[in-house]
């Protein structure tokens, strides 16, 4: 069986002959593992920027991050709900520990006040001076974003109503602006201090100039706002994606504090209203989205995946609000984006990626973290800062190229046991080493072997791994040169599979070609066929014999069914034995075709056995060919009819009885029937009760003849349809 998402590329071959894996370009290289590379558009793995870990919380997610104007940073954590702080001089220390799983959103002023909103009982909480305060309770479920603005007020994003609030002072604030959506995921302030905010389950951002005003920006067909990014020239970055909110409520579901079980969001009819221009839209009609909107409400579900339907997306909005979309996957959540010296980064869900992108539009892997995901980006200081989950830490992304990296393939399944070969490369590959490892499981184990001698000179690159089914292999980097990696491609030999031959069909056929009634005999792959040193395949106990007739002009067709794991070309050879023969007899070889005719008159009455051999030599050298065989259950030809013989008729009255003894050479008798003047046949059972010898007697007793001359005609069949008649004068 082949597992696509494993395999870069594989050459069309038939077993036995030399297969080739390769793996080549941007997106082969992006199923594979790397550590301190980075993967340009154009498909080249080359030495990249350095991650440096500056903090590990120790728990499960950091969901939330914010800088302090003194260059601090606080963390939101899940799921047992922890507030860190983390000072300009790398210092870490635990500021407060709330009594809800979930810290989704934090916030600092520009006095250094921290605000940090909680889940499931979403409240929001104000720390000054080590100490927290409830600061607003806004009645919701869940606090998803917080703003602090300019004039000292917070804007608080919530669900499951979907509301803004905008909080004055400790316990004092009021609904700010009425969604209609289920969640508001993400809040930022443009550059002329409006309110931007992302919505759940719709995808709609909204820009709100005051209380109960607002303006969609844009409604994008994926359901999730996940983050909004201005810059100063006007320009909005946005990334949406489908299912994020479910999979943090799943993450809060199962979290460690026993918080209670959170249900995901309800998905409500949604009415957007344009307050400033005093237009009520219809709800927006669409179906996809819908669809993926509809499965986010699953409780605990995880991201939402529909073939062929993007998975995340990015976006500019220009000041004139018209709209391009920048980057676009079917694999990947995108979770946060940030400007860094005019370069546009983003970090998604897939082993924690950090991605660039170019002024041309394509992204750049910068760096993998290997983290589970990567949920929030920071620029902080001149530098980026990556906030990860599974396990929650912090990563500063370092200007500077590191020395030294890894990249390790995905595992390749060659189907079989596979002879490997030679590996090759291409690109600036000084100071590249390749390293491979084999097995037999789908996943490297403890069963696997260790990772090869390091092969460097293209001339030597043998494979020494041992033969097995799967293969993976591994480059490593190192300086002080520029190495750079183009593709890699792998040699095998895979062991060859035998075919199988699934069924034999012998039925009889006239010279037209039309199959005759009742003549078909199989031997399925259902029948255990127990081949014996001789070669000999007799019928399974509980396999009935079958039976041909033949008549004048009439054929055997014999048809069989055979299949070669590996594609191979089959070719076939015919034999034949009768049940007292102790050798088979060819009737047909190296045929390419899976079905034979002959006359029937080269039989003669008995049973007989057809035996199928395939091999795929055709595709094969001859030490590597391979056979398989099946026999057909037995095969019984029978032309001869019953010997039927009558006594003469006994007269009682108006009764008639006549003994009938019949008798049949080649299979046993099936059934008896008379005709009185030419009238209906009436069937006759054997005397012991049961038609079912080669010889047997009946009785044909007739009630009520009427005076005078009449005639009796007996007809007794065999098992193959043969019909042996006799007749009786009664006078």
């Amino acid at each position: 069986m082949k597992w696509p998402v494993l395999i870069a590329f594989a050459s069309c071959s038939f077993a036995a002959t030399t297969a080739t894996w390769e793996m080549t370009g941007y997106q082969d290289f992006l199923r594979g593992r790397l550590n301190g590379l980075s993967l340009t558009r154009d498909g080249r793995l080359m030495l990249g920027s350095k991650l440096d870990t500056l903090f590990d919380s120790g728990q499960p997610e950091i969901w939330s991050i914010a800088q302090a104007p003194d260059g601090s940073l606080y963390m939101g954590t899940g799921h047992r709900g922890r507030l860190y702080k983390l000072d300009a001089a790398g210092k870490s220390s635990l500021v407060w520990t709330a009594d809800q799983s979930e810290i989704f959103a934090v916030a600092v002023d520009a006095k250094g006040v921290v605000y940090a909103g909680t889940s499931p009982d979403g409240k929001v909480y104000r720390i000054e001076n080590g100490k927290a305060t409830e600061y607003f309770s806004p009645g919701a479920r869940y606090i998803w974003a917080l703003k602090t603005a300019a004039d000292g007020s917070l804007f608080v994003g919530t669900g499951d109503q979907g509301q803004i609030f905008r909080v004055t002072s400790a316990g004092v604030g009021a609904v700010y602006y009425e969604t209609g959506q289920s969640h508001v995921t993400c809040l930022e302030l443009d550059s002329h201090g409006a309110l931007l905010a992302g919505s759940e389950p719709n995808g709609i951002l909204y820009r709100i100039t005051a209380a109960n005003k607002a303006f969609v920006l844009y409604d994008a067909n994926l359901p999730e706002i996940r983050a909004i990014v201005p810059t100063p020239d006007g320009n909005l970055y946005v990334a949406a994606l489908g299912g994020s909110v479910a999979r943090r409520i799943g993450s809060v579901t199962n979290g460690a504090n026993g918080a209670g079980a959170i249900v995901a969001p309800t998905i409500a009819t949604v009415t957007v209203t344009d307050q400033q221009a005093g237009l009520t839209p219809a709800p927006k009609p669409e179906a996809a989205k819908t669809a993926v909107a509809t499965a986010v409400a699953v409780a605990s579900a995880g991201v939402v995946d529909y073939a062929g339907v993007d998975k995340s997306a990015l976006y500019v909005i220009h000041p004139d609000n018209t709209v391009e979309t920048l980057w676009s996957s079917k694999d990947e959540n995108i979770y946060d984006v940030a400007m860094l010296n005019s370069s546009l980064l983003f970090v998604t869900d897939v082993q924690g990626r950090l991605y660039r992108l170019e002024r041309d539009r394509k992204a750049t892997l910068v760096a993998q973290s290997n983290e589970g995901e990567a949920t929030r980006l920071l620029e902080s200081r001149g530098s980026l800062l990556a906030a990860t989950g599974n396990l929650g830490k912090i990563l500063r992304l370092d200007a500077g190229k590191v020395a030294t990296g890894w990249f390790e393939s995905p595992v390749h399944d060659s189907s079989t046991v596979a002879r490997w070969g030679k590996l090759s490369w291409r690109g600036d590959t000084k100071g590249i080493a390749f390293k491979t490892r084999s097995g037999n499981s789908l996943r490297p184990d403890a069963t696997w072997s260790d990772w090869s001698a390091p092969l460097t000179d293209p001339e030597r690159a043998a494979i020494t791994s041992p033969n097995a089914r799967y293969i993976q292999w591994r480059a490593e980097f190192a300086g002080p040169s520029t190495p750079a990696l183009d593709s890699v491609t792998i040699a095998y030999l895979p062991q060859n599979t035998p075919p199988n031959v699934r069924s034999i069909n012998v039925s009889a056929v006239s010279s037209s070609g039309k199959s005759g009634p009742a003549a078909t005999a199989a031997a399925t792959a259902s029948y255990a066929i127990t081949v014996t040193d001789s070669g000999e395949a007799p019928a399974s106990a509980g396999t009935p014999s079958q039976t041909l007739s033949r008549i004048p002009g009439q054929q055997v067709q014999i048809y069989w069914q055979a299949d070669d794991p590996d594609g191979d070309r089959l070719i076939y050879n015919l034999y034949f034995r009768g049940e007292d023969e102790t050798q088979w007899k060819l009737l047909r070889a190296n045929m390419v075709e899976n079905t034979y005719l002959l006359d029937a008159d080269v039989f003669a009455d008995g049973r007989y056995y057809f035996r199928v051999v395939a091999s795929d030599s055709p595709s094969n050298p001859a030490h590597l060919a391979r056979e398989a065989e099946l026999v057909s259950a037995p095969i019984l030809m029978d032309s001869t009819p019953p010997v039927v013989t009558a006594s003469a008729a006994r007269r009682s009255g108006n009764m008639v009885e006549v003994d009938i003894d019949a008798e049949d050479r080649g299979s046993v008798l099936r059934r008896c029937e008379y005709s009185l003047d030419a009238g209906l046949w009436m069937p006759v059972e054997a005397a012991d009760g049961v038609t079912d010898s080669a010889r047997e007697r009946f009785l044909v007793r007739i009630d009520k003849v009427s005076p005078g001359e009449h005639l009796i005609v007996i007809r007794v069949y065999d098992a193959a349809g043969n019909a042996g008649l006799t007749k009786v004068v009664v006078r």
